[in-house]
């Protein structure tokens, strides 16, 4: 097994592919991989990607590889290891495989269980009627990934887009819809919402590079990135004007 960053990124990138099975659940054609008899990996070619009405046709592997690229220059390991590559099927994104997880703190909870901890997002209820709460953790980790995806414009944070690990790590996955220039954040992390970015993480935001992603996105995307980091002082609530809750959320 790889140990270091820099040698998981050399297998992403070069390790001999072998796949393993699709992932039927995702709404694009998105692959488990064998690198080298040494990893697991999560390839989604370009040409099997569905076209969008608001997405420019054959970007969305190139947004999932921008995503690691902006948390990495930001420091805050948010997205497990992810590069373009050519594979069987063609060039497309290819994103390290966790495979220990725990269950990430954000889901549905029956109404008279939420923890005093968690914060609520919206009221729901089962099949029975009985009622739920869409809600995550009070966890800086959490609050962390919300500001991420306040800056990339993450049009789909599902809560099964949160993945965490034994040993306390947090990780978003499948950012396909990000950094679109019009407004398209959609999130089940809205809790934070009105919440002052921590210092910490405004600092990090001012100071770093994020050249690695000059490839990958256009011009004016890139710029509309510059302008949600100049802007964002606190996190943003819910929209009213457009659904703010990914379908289904969870």
């Amino acid at each position: 097994m790889a140990t270091t960053a820099d040698s998981v990124l050399a297998l992403l990138r070069e390790g001999d592919m072998e796949i393993e099975g699709r992932l039927v659940d995702a709404s694009n054609i998105t692959l488990r991989v064998q690198l080298s008899d040494v990893v697991k990996a999560v390839y989604k070619p370009i040409r099997g990607e569905r076209p969008l009405w608001d997405f420019p046709t054959g970007t969305l592997a190139a947004r999932e590889v921008a995503a690691y690229e902006l948390s990495a220059a930001l420091g805050w390991d948010l997205v497990p290891p992810t590069v373009m590559r050519d594979g069987p099927l063609g060039p497309g994104s290819c994103q390290l495989w966790l495979e220990e997880l725990v269950e990430p703190p954000v889901g549905f909870v029956p109404s008279q269980e939420l923890p005093g901890d968690w914060l609520p997002v919206a009221a729901a209820q089962d099949e029975d009627g009985h009622p739920y709460v869409l809600a995550h953790a009070d966890d800086p980790r959490l609050a962390r990934l919300a500001l991420f995806d306040t800056i990339a414009n993450n049009a789909d944070r599902k809560g099964g887009h949160v993945l965490a690990t034994p040993s306390g790590g947090l990780y978003g996955v499948d950012h396909g819809v990000c950094f679109h220039t019009d407004d398209k954040l959609r999130t089940v992390l809205w809790g934070f919402g009105g919440r002052p970015v921590d210092p910490a993480d405004r600092a990090a935001l001012r100071a770093a590079d994020f050249s690695a992603l000059t490839p990958l996105l256009s011009n004016v995307e890139l710029e509309a990135l510059t302008v949600r980091i100049a802007k964002t002082q606190a996190l943003p609530l819910p929209p009213d004007d457009r659904h703010a809750i990914p379908w289904p959320p969870i």
